[in-house]
């Protein structure tokens, strides 16, 4: 049974994976690049990282990938934002049709 629940995450997950990927080659700018790879890729990676933990188990490669989980999570939506506040710093411009610019306005407020 947990080799069906498993096989399903990771399932799940790539299909996550495909979409973050797809996003990546087909979004206008680098900000809703990296918005949409971060987030699906995260997901679906995460996913097959579970899927591997309940077809695996209490195994060192399961454990293995529990860990991987808690440090994707953790690592992600930090080097995402590091690489969106350089992206902005170093003036690259955002799509014409972007509505909210939270950085310039930041930027704005401490001057």
């Amino acid at each position: 049974m947990n080799n069906i629940f498993g096989i399903i995450f990771i399932f799940v997950g790539l299909a996550f994976d495909f979409f973050g990927c797809l996003g990546l080659v087909r979004l206008p700018d680098v900000y809703n690049r990296l918005q949409a790879s971060t987030k699906c890729v995260t997901l679906g990676t995460c996913s097959i990282m579970f899927g591997v933990f309940l077809m695996l188990g209490f195994t060192p490669a399961g454990i293995k990938s529990l860990l991987c989980i808690i440090f994707l999570i953790l690592t992600a939506p930090v080097s995402a934002h590091a690489i969106a506040r350089g992206a902005h710093r170093s003036g690259v411009k955002l799509w014409k049709g972007s509505v909210v610019d939270r950085y310039a306005e930041d930027k704005e407020g401490k001057e």
